[in-house]
């Protein structure tokens, strides 16, 4: 399976206490929770915790990896080989990323995508303040 995958990259490590309400919040709207290290969860998330109602013919629940990363809190690796290649990000989002989120669902069926795109590597740069508004839009779906 495959389908969107959302990066949210952020200027600083994340607060121990921040990481311990995402955690809350996936254990509370999860049918399955599986925490592989602090800041990693593998979920099977209820569609209806999300705000999705309409899921068709298909399972509510969707498989979700959530995956902090960044230095001293996991995947180094993995962050430093997705952002040494990648465009200056300083004057598109006003800083140099030094951790990040990565939300990778693992779904491909009517309920997870609105539509396609042509593109195989589709990005889009904004604010937190841009996203929050961005996904409060009435209808809003990430698109693969």
């Amino acid at each position: 399976m495959s389908g969107p995958v959302l990066v949210i990259e952020l200027a600083e490590v994340v607060p121990r206490a921040s990481i311990q309400r995402v955690r809350d919040f996936l254990v509370r709207s999860s049918a399955r929770f599986g925490e592989k290290r602090v800041g990693e969860y593998d979920v099977s998330i209820h569609a209806e915790s999300l705000g999705i109602t309409d899921i068709g013919e298909v399972d509510g629940r969707r498989p979700v990896l959530v995956s902090l990363m960044g230095p001293g809190i996991g995947d180094e690796a993995v962050f430093e080989t997705e952002h040494p290649n990648e465009v200056d990000k300083e004057p598109l989002i006003g800083f140099t990323p030094t951790h990040a989120v990565d939300v990778i669902a693992f779904c491909n069926s009517p309920v997870d995508h609105v539509a396609a795109m042509a593109d195989p590597w589709p990005a889009v740069y904004g604010s937190a303040e841009f996203l929050r508004t961005w996904a409060q839009q009435l209808g809003f779906r990430l698109l693969k």
